[in-house]
């Protein structure tokens, strides 16, 4: 039986490439979880992406976020291909999203998973949450280009940090880092760029000064990159400007395995607007449609998904039972398996009906 907080619209982007074949996978796997949770998921398709782009010359069409705006979450699967500009890919489509609704936290997991071998020679689990600010800094529009096709043809693109995009992404983190050992870690580079990561350090310590219990301790990027190669398992909540946060996560997703494994959430924590959530990697063109596509980072991010909408028990459920098919070695080829992606996704499926909470 549902009821008006079980029940929830959720636009679903599949995209290209593999998120034609991960996606599936994991509305499969959700909508296994919400008939033994007695949650009611209704999810609505939009073709969106570079075939879109193929046929209108746009990733999405003129009132598509007025049409996001209507659903509490977006599921999004992979976008880009080869035939169109990654500048596309990315301004036509999420960075429109994450902006118009200040989804301005992007929230990367990096956790080692047992049945998955680590490039590590890992002395201890990683269990890292990395905090992104997601709506400004190093990805701003400001800039341009002249004298193109020149031999002085310039470019400048602009950071762009404000008191409050850095203030509420510390604030986040140190929320997170507050329930969790207390440690965090912001990614600086301040000995070098003089401006703007001055500002970054003063404004997340002014934060996290407001959380007793929490320290922050401020690693210039290049060794914090470092840190994360050698002794990750010591680091546990990260927080990180647009930009360094986007190369640190991936940077963490691979020592921990595969990309390929690697969910996130573009969150818009208020719950004023959609939050969106989707895998960290590509569309992957190289092995689309030769079901070799690793699903877990779609599933997990639907268990984080499950989570922001307010059901920790299902999320817990969905993620138990992926992590409990990688203990058993139903892994993709990227990880060592052989599994195909139907091969892996039933044994997902076959994992949630075994851990489903017995009901009297």
């Amino acid at each position: 039986m549902t009821n008006e907080t079980s029940r929830h619209s959720i636009a679903v982007i599949a995209g290209d490439g593999i998120g034609k074949e991960v996606v599936p996978s994991a509305i499969t796997c959700l909508e296994r979880i919400a008939s033994i949770h007695g949650l009611d998921l209704v999810f609505t398709y939009f073709d969106w992406g570079s075939d879109f782009y193929g046929r209108h010359g746009r990733m999405m069409p003129i009132d598509g976020l007025d049409q996001l705006a209507r659903h509490d979450a977006i599921f999004l699967g992979a976008v880009g291909s080869p035939e169109v500009p990654d500048t596309e890919s990315l301004w036509g489509l999420l960075i429109p999203i994450r902006r118009e609704f200040q989804q301005y936290i992007n929230l990367r997991p990096v956790k080692t998973l047992d049945g998955v071998k680590s490039p590590l020679a890992a002395a201890n689990p990683i269990d890292i949450l990395i905090v992104r600010e997601n709506n400004e800094g190093e990805y701003s529009e400001v800039g341009g280009r002249m004298y193109r096709g020149l031999p002085h043809e310039s470019a400048v693109q602009e950071t762009i940090f404000t008191r409050l995009g850095v203030s509420r992404a510390a604030r986040y983190a140190a929320a997170l880092a507050a329930t969790r050992t207390g440690r965090l870690t912001s990614a600086t580079k301040s000995n070098g760029i003089v401006h703007t990561m001055p500002f970054w350090d003063e404004v997340v310590a002014e934060t996290v000064a407001q959380y007793p219990g929490v320290t922050v301790t401020h690693e210039l990027v290049d060794a914090l990159a470092a840190h994360l190669v050698l002794k990750p398992w010591t680091l546990d909540v990260i927080v990180a400007s647009n930009l360094f946060g986007d190369i640190l996560s991936d940077l963490g997703s691979s020592v921990t395995g595969s990309i390929g494994l690697a969910p996130s959430a573009n969150l818009n924590p208020e719950g004023d607007f959609p939050s969106l959530f989707e895998p960290v990697h590509g569309s992957a063109p190289d092995i689309a449609g030769k079901n070799l596509a690793n699903p877990v980072g779609q599933i997990w991010s639907g268990a984080m998904m499950l989570e922001h909408l307010g059901h920790p028990d299902a999320a817990a459920h969905l993620q138990s039972a992926f992590e409990s098919a990688l203990r058993h070695g139903h892994g993709t080829r990227d990880i060592g398996g052989t599994s195909t992606t139907t091969e892996f996704t039933q044994a997902i499926l076959t994992a949630i009906d075994a851990l489903a909470p017995v009901t009297a």
